[in-house]
């Protein structure tokens, strides 16, 4: 085994806008890493996204966004355009991404590390569809994969556990 494994706050990332960016202004947070896409079935679960994003952000939940275009072509826009598509459709306030490949021999490394991390149905690594979730905790471990089936919401309870209980003021 390999002594100097690869963080997930080292891998570098570009931003909707195109800036070279890395995952470490996250460290210490609990992460929802989402692959997604404007055209698809699924894209209605950008509200979702959103909804549990601010529900828990103060208590340190961050949902990212990675466009992808490798399902039927589902993300076909440049990401100016997945960026106003976004903001006025589902006011995504959440951090969102440059597209990536997430499978294949362009897969982005982002993706190659949580897939190694957390295998899907059958222990496979491939994504199968548009809105993978993969839930990482503080310490920037991938705690779990979820199929694009699964509504954002129905992740509250792993997502609480992660952030512990809730500061109350009294």
């Amino acid at each position: 085994m390999e002594a100097t494994a690869t963080s997930i706050y080292d891998i570098p990332v570009k931003t909707i806008d195109g800036e070279d960016a890395t995952l470490a202004p996250y460290r210490g947070k609990v992460l929802l890493i989402v692959n997604v896409a404007s055209r698809c079935g699924f894209t209605g679960q950008y509200a979702g996204l959103e909804e549990v994003y601010r529900l828990y952000k103060s208590r340190g939940l961050v949902v990212l966004g990675f466009p992808c275009n490798q399902f039927l072509a589902q993300e076909p826009e440049g990401e100016e355009e997945i960026k106003k598509f976004c903001s006025l459709k589902y006011d995504v306030t959440f951090p969102m991404f440059a597209k990536a490949d997430v499978n294949g021999k362009n897969e982005h490394p982002l993706y190659k590390h949580l897939k190694d991390a957390a295998r899907g149905f059958l222990w496979s690594r491939a994504i199968k569809w548009n809105f993978t979730k993969f839930l990482v905790d503080r310490e920037g471990n991938v705690v779990r994969r979820y199929a694009t089936t699964t509504p954002p919401q129905k992740l509250a309870h792993d997502i609480e556990k992660l952030l512990g209980p809730a500061v109350t003021s009294g």
